[in-house]
């Protein structure tokens, strides 16, 4: 019998005692269950003493367990810090989100990562689907639209995405003529009455951004039908800029049609709508090195978005 147990049987305990599960310390560790299970029966074997009592609810530590925690977890963890990128990565992280905010800002946040050995697997989907995902252990990362109240999903707020109005130059000018010539209307603000000519363009049929904009913006309801409806906001995004309308859509989808003026902002309130994004993931993940670090560099790239 070898004096010293080795990396990996010492590995898998930290994880099951941190976790507290057989389960969430295979998703920790990025192997299969089976795995650690022969982890900590070997490691047991090497000790001659239990490591932990399992029962329905995962596996509770012993004192012996205690023990071997405080004795390992610091010098792990420093050689951990120092191993090189690709045994830091050592398993695919799995990202879940909206197609266009991945795309356009969480996936090129994470560029450099990519770069130095971290594997990344995304996965695009609706808040309920992506959060079922997460509570189960399919992803191990998901931003969600929506603030989460799932038992088993922890989550943190990443950034707030503002919604603007927009339309391509042409209806944008149309817009300013038609408010122009409503009786009564403020020429420097542009009502729902000037938009009744202009195709609406929808992210779906219920309209919920669109609705949204209307009851905070014109603090009216929408009574109209959209005249496009996709649920894509890039779709959207294209449709607008070749001429089919308006919509309502977030401003880092639309901040670079803004600049080189393909997009026009039609109304410019004081106050735009606001939707926070949430970053969630399971509270067994919070010590595994690659998913910290995405986690991390996700909120500190969120600073200026």
């Amino acid at each position: 019998m070898s004096a010293v147990p080795s990396l990996d049987l010492l590995r898998s305990f930290l994880a099951v005692y941190r976790t507290g599960s057989i389960t969430s310390a295979a998703l920790l560790l990025g192997v299969a269950q089976p795995t650690v299970t022969a982890h900590i029966h070997s490691l047991e074997n090497h000790l001659g003493r239990q490591l932990f009592n399992r029962h329905a609810r995962g596996a509770a530590p012993t004192t012996v367990a205690d023990e071997l925690a405080e004795r390992v977890a610091r010098p792990l963890d420093a050689l951990e810090s120092v191993l090189p990128v690709a045994d830091r990565f050592p398993s695919v992280v799995r990202l879940g989100g909206p197609a266009e905010m991945l795309g356009e800002l969480a996936i090129p946040a994470l560029a450099d990562l990519v770069a130095g050995g971290m594997r990344l697997e995304v996965t695009f989907g609706l808040p309920t689907e992506l959060l079922d995902a997460v509570a189960v252990g399919r992803i191990d990362l998901a931003i969600c639209t929506v603030r989460p109240r799932r038992r088993g999903v922890v989550a943190q707020p990443l950034c707030d995405e503002e919604f603007v109005l927009v339309a391509s130059p042409s209806w944008a000018s149309r817009v300013m003529e038609a408010n122009r010539a409503t009786p009564g209307a403020d020429p420097d603000v542009i009502g729902p009455r000037s938009l009744r000519d202009v195709p609406l363009l929808a992210y779906g049929a219920e309209a919920p951004i669109l609705r949204r904009y209307w009851r905070t913006v014109f603090q009216t309801r929408l009574t109209r039908t959209p005249d496009v409806v996709a649920a894509d906001l890039r779709a959207l995004l294209t449709a607008v800029r070749a001429g089919a309308g308006a919509t309502v859509l977030p401003r880092y989808l639309v901040a670079a049609g803004l600049r080189d003026g393909s997009l026009r902002a039609v109304a410019s309130p004081e106050l735009p709508p606001l939707n926070t994004l949430y970053l969630t993931c399971r509270p067994a993940v919070a010590e595994h090195r690659a998913i910290t670090t995405v986690r991390d560099t996700l909120l500190a790239a969120a600073r200026t978005w």
